[in-house]
């Protein structure tokens, strides 16, 4: 899971860890030419309470790096946890085809936002950001929406849909960081990082 080092994303010398299991977010970084090992945080946490999405994304995201930090002495550790939010619902990964159709109908035609929180940990030192971006959908038909959940692609992602792959052709408009909507602000990431170094 590693590469090249770059010290145009990270400049430091400690060892650099994903605490996520997430394709697209390892692909994000490699994408950064960032030298990495991946470690599983473990079952995604529940929602902190009332936590507007912000403040929400920031703490599951801490405590994704801190749970793998607590084992990786000296390592700078990133976390991260997307949430996808429409007209003030939040959605999170669908928890089966027809919950991935009835996230998708709340989708479709209208404009939402997606909130990335991102976290460094190294030991006792620690830093977090939250990243949004607006994304427009086309309006979709139900057979649109069925045939796109049969994919399989909706099931393991936020708001059930992936901007990278088959929902990209969904996507009118995008406002922000692309890189935050499909797991991973590249830029905000490489800029906390920065302190690490």
């Amino acid at each position: 899971m590693s590469a090249r080092r770059s010290p145009l994303f990270f400049a430091g010398r400690a060892p650099l860890v994903l605490a996520s299991a997430s394709p697209r977010r390892v692909a994000l970084l490699r994408q950064a030419g960032v030298a990495f090992t991946v470690s599983d945080p473990g079952p995604d946490r529940a929602w902190p309470g009332e936590a507007p999405p912000r403040h929400g994304v920031r703490a599951l995201a801490l405590d994704k790096a801190k749970r793998v930090a607590a084992r990786r002495a000296g390592a700078v550790v990133i976390g991260a946890d997307t949430v996808v939010v429409v007209r003030g619902v939040r959605l999170g990964k669908p928890a089966d085809a027809g919950e991935a159709r009835a996230m998708l109908n709340r989708l479709q035609g209208r404009t939402h936002e997606v909130w990335t929180g991102v976290a460094v940990v190294r030991d006792d030192e620690q830093r977090t950001a939250a990243e949004c971006t607006k994304v427009q959908f086309a309006r979709l038909t139900e057979d649109e929406i069925a045939a796109y959940v049969a994919s399989g692609e909706p099931l393991d992602k936020a708001g059930a849909y992936g901007i990278q792959g088959l929902a990209g052709q969904f996507v009118k408009r995008i406002e922000g960081d692309y890189a935050n909507v499909v797991g991973l602000p590249l830029a905000r990431l490489r800029a906390i990082l920065a302190e690490f170094a």
